[in-house]
């Protein structure tokens, strides 16, 4: 007769050493605008106040107030009944990377209106006068031209950012449903 040695039935009770993981993660820039995408995603508002914020951040942003743009936006936000946040950062449409073009922009604008012609305002510069007159002129016609610019991208902006924003809650909203489906 032979005999089978019984099976061993000491249980190994010490952990398994698990497979090192990778831990995949996004590039830190990525993760930023994400962050700030679902923060816009969940911004307070229905999209028309939304929209008039967007519209009333455009419109300061044109304006050459360095510093003041926000605070601008902010101000016009508030008696338009837009979203205060949506305007501050709507004012970044100006940017270091943007400021000349759009300032330029916004001075040929002016100076169209006014009907000059941009060699007039700087003819007489052999003098401290002739360089405080042409601050002025230039500054008022960058102004001018800053407003109506401003104006007009301010409605665009409107128009153009409220079906955006409609689109955007509708999906979310649509997913949301989803979610509430599943469980």
């Amino acid at each position: 007769m032979t005999t089978t040695p019984a099976p061993d039935t000491t249980v190994d009770l010490t952990p398994s050493p698990k497979p090192a993981m990778r831990k995949v993660t996004q590039p830190q820039w990525r993760r930023q605008i994400r962050y700030v995408y679902l923060r816009f995603l969940r911004l307070q508002g229905t999209p028309e106040q939304l929209a008039r914020g967007l519209a009333s951040g455009v419109f300061s942003g044109c304006f050459p107030l360095f510093g003041f743009q926000i605070i601008l936006g902010i101000a016009v936000a508030t008696v338009l009944r837009g979203n205060r946040i949506m305007a501050a950062a709507a004012t970044w449409v100006s940017n270091p990377f943007t400021y000349v073009p759009i300032f330029a922009f916004n001075y040929q604008v002016g100076l169209w209106l006014v009907g000059g012609s941009a060699t007039e305002a700087f003819q007489d510069l052999d003098s401290l006068k002739g360089w405080m007159d042409m601050g002025t002129e230039v500054s008022a016609l960058l102004m001018l031209g800053s407003t109506v610019v401003g104006l007009v991208a301010g409605v665009l902006s409107y128009f153009g950012g409220l079906p955006l924003i409609r689109r955007v809650r509708s999906r979310q909203f649509t997913r949301q449903q989803r979610q509430l489906d599943q469980l």
